[in-house]
């Protein structure tokens, strides 16, 4: 049996979490998964801006925190934190963390190679729209390849102590040691299945521990304390999740449940680089106190493309909000956004989109929401977007005049003017997946 902890959910994540799984008891790996769709292209541009950068800038000085502990423990740390350049990263660790060996994966980013992808034939349409990527092909920011567990394997056999790739799955980070230390082979579907449902229960840190439970939310203990997720795993592909005794929050089968629902579509056709998984297979037991036990998975053949994660420019944001207070706040909101929307038509100014939103009203339910004709406050959020940036500009310059010049009771406007922020869209795509070819490097 082996215990793989996952202390990231996201880039911001809670800081200490990592450290409270080293310090609180026994674990084997360390999970921490940095990377989203929108990441990668933030670390492109911070890269093409500073080629020492392009990764995930927390993760060095947490590894120097956690040396110590990963020498006396024999830990292994197993992150996507490397983005668009694995091997800056890994430069940075062992930089503040002398004698920690560290082994980078190379090989998804594939930036690079559009214009190689199309010439020979692979025409890379989103998978959403169906849409021909000539479409964007000029405003592309970054392109990588989700690679699955078996690269990340490769790793673990150098003997890292340290793991750093770019644009794994998430399920990956979790699936690769259970992989590296049982010898599944790529053809063990079931087994590849399971160690991916292993790796999604967790992936999002400890929203599977207690984090945005749905169930009783208010009588999990000690929030401010809480455990991010363990998996003991064990070679037959069956496995536990739990956390640490000492830590807060809760692992129940509501807990695990929700999370498996999260981000899913065909919960039969789960497909990953390494197997599609079937989560209508699962078969779940509480075993004890924030124990659930997970097990009965079956699996089907990898796919034969991989896909990638392509972003690009889509045009400029902003986004302005104002409060108004009691009595009529909902009146006076709706007048301010009536106002600003003739003042922009009296302009001649055009957007792709105006979108409008009263927080304390119906901004998260909708027409789902429950009637509140007369709050005590309203703040009304307004926001516009297009690919003219100087209209998106002037809009910027609409919001805080009502201050002065519109309903009355308006507070909330501190920040000032809105900024104007560039749009970055996501570009799903297949490529086969011979094209894909990783590699291992042991940075010293």
């Amino acid at each position: 049996m082996i215990r793989i902890a996952n202390g990231q959910g996201f880039w911001g994540d809670w800081l200490e979490a990592p450290v409270r799984l080293v310090e609180q008891g026994p674990i084997d790996y360390l999970a921490l998964d940095y990377l989203a769709e929108i990441t990668m292209s933030i670390l492109q541009k911070q890269r093409q801006a500073d080629p020492n950068l392009g990764y995930a800038r927390d993760f060095p000085p947490l590894v120097a925190r956690l040396a110590g502990r990963i020498r006396e423990r024999g830990i292994t740390v197993i992150a996507n934190a490397g983005g668009v350049n694995p091997v800056a990263c890994a430069r940075e660790v062992v930089r503040l963390a002398p004698g920690l060996k560290v082994a980078v994966v190379l090989g998804d980013d594939v930036f690079g190679r559009i214009d190689e992808f199309l010439a020979k034939g692979y025409e890379l349409r989103d998978m959403d729209t169906g849409a021909p990527i000539s479409t964007i092909r000029d405003r592309i920011l970054s392109a990588n390849a989700y690679i699955g567990a078996f690269p990340l394997v490769e790793a673990l056999a150098t003997g890292a102590q340290v793991v750093i790739a770019g644009r794994s799955t998430d399920t990956a980070l979790t699936l690769a040691p259970m992989v590296h230390r049982f010898e599944w082979g790529p053809g063990d579907f079931d087994k590849l299945a399971a160690g991916t449902i292993a790796g999604h229960i967790i992936e999002c840190g400890a929203q599977s521990s207690g984090g945005n439970c749905q169930v009783d939310w208010q009588a999990i203990p000690n929030m401010a304390n809480v455990g991010y997720p363990i998996v003991e795993a064990e070679p037959d592909g069956s496995f536990t999740v739990t956390k640490h005794a000492a830590a807060g929050g809760r692992v129940s089968i509501h807990t695990v449940k929700e999370q498996l629902l999260y981000e899913l579509g065909d919960p039969k056709h789960y497909v990953t680089p390494d197997c599609v998984a079937d989560f209508t297979s699962i078969q779940l037991q509480e075993t004890g106190p924030d124990r659930v036990r997970v097990s009965g998975i079956r699996g089907g053949a990898r796919p034969p493309s991989l896909k990638l994660s392509i972003s690009y420019t889509n045009g400029w944001k902003a986004i302005g909000t104002l409060v108004y207070s009691w009595p009529q706040a909902l009146e006076k909101a709706r007048a301010a956004d009536g106002i600003v929307r003739a003042r922009l038509a009296d302009l001649g100014l055009k957007f792709d989109e105006i979108y409008t939103e009263f927080f304390g009203v119906n901004a998260c339910l909708g027409p789902a929401a429950p009637p509140n004709p007369d709050p005590p406050e309203v703040q009304v959020r307004i926001g516009v977007r297009g690919v003219d940036k100087k209209a998106v500009d002037r809009f910027t310059r609409e919001l805080i005049p009502l201050v002065l010049n519109g309903p009355p009771g308006a507070t909330g406007f501190g920040e000032g003017r809105p900024a104007v922020r560039e749009i970055v869209a996501y570009w799903p795509a297949l490529v086969p997946r011979e094209e894909i070819v990783t590699r291992v490097e042991v940075v010293e």
